[in-house]
């Protein structure tokens, strides 16, 4: 009994040292779980980096606004619609034209100087812009070029821009993917085409006072647009066409901020050309 009476201190000792160890280490485990559950919270928030645009680096700017909703007027009445309804057979046989005349559209490297009638690109515009938006802020830009001096300085760009990406940015694996196409960043038909359609999505619009106006996945509802554009095109008329995304915002900053009466520092560019010939 004396001796474990003489050694109970130092069972105390090394009880309150192991529980000591256990609670830093359990307070160490909360904070690295939480630092965990943020990263990974933050990382899936979107499912795919290419899917991001640029709605989120809005978000600060948006909790200091004064309270309205984008300045504008949350009783806006509604419209009533009411959708025209079609049988079976008639559903089946437009589904099936459709399909049929979108099948017919190719991509070609070959582009006709044939005119254009500029109408029909101010009307499949005008169906773009029908298209879905993140809180139907519509944050698109359709540039019409037919001016041939600008249109190839736009060639000097994108040309600037894919000989980086044949030579440079993109890798020996993309080059090679690329090889049975027989493609390369000589792009001349861009002075060729009659006309050159460049679409910009707008990061963000201007309010009557002064705010920013946040323009909801833009980057996704300019690519629906486009969608329903190509689709728009081939309807139209047999049109072949050609588009790719493309690099050299800047140089088109100061190409179109002299050329255009849209302010370009609202647009971040995705730059989207379509060449198009009959």
């Amino acid at each position: 009994m004396e001796l474990f009476s003489s050694l109970t201190p130092v069972f105390v000792a090394i009880i309150c040292v192991l529980i000591g160890i256990i609670l830093k280490s359990n307070r160490k485990n909360s904070k690295k779980g939480k630092s965990e559950t943020k990263n990974k919270s933050d990382s899936r928030r979107w499912v795919d980096d290419d899917l991001r645009d640029s709605t989120d680096d809005l978000h600060v700017e948006e909790e200091d606004a004064d309270g309205d909703w984008q300045g504008l007027d949350e009783n806006i009445a509604h419209v009533s619609f009411s959708a025209e309804h079609y049988s079976e057979g008639e559903m089946i046989k437009r589904s099936k034209e459709f399909y049929e005349l979108l099948n017919k559209r190719r991509s070609v490297r070959f582009i006709s100087d044939e005119p254009v009638p500029r109408e029909i690109i101010n009307n499949v515009i005008k169906a773009a812009g029908t298209s879905p938006s993140g809180a139907h802020t519509e944050p698109w830009t359709f540039v019409v070029v037919q001016d041939p001096e600008v249109k190839h300085r736009i060639r000097e760009i994108i040309e600037e821009e894919e000989e980086i990406n044949y030579k440079k940015r993109m890798g020996d694996r993309w080059v090679n993917d690329l090889k049975r196409l027989r493609t390369n960043w000589i792009k001349e038909y861009l002075d060729t085409a009659p006309y050159l359609i460049l679409i910009f999505k707008q990061v963000y619009g201007m309010l009557p006072n002064g705010q920013k106006k946040i323009h909801y996945y833009n980057e996704i509802s300019v690519s629906i647009a486009c969608g329903i554009l190509l689709a728009a095109l081939q309807i139209s008329f047999s049109v072949v066409h050609i588009t790719w995304g493309c690099r050299g915002e800047e140089q088109a900053y100061v190409l179109f901020n002299s050329q255009c009466s849209f302010n370009c520092f609202v647009l971040k560019m995705n730059l989207f050309l379509m060449s198009l010939k009959l």
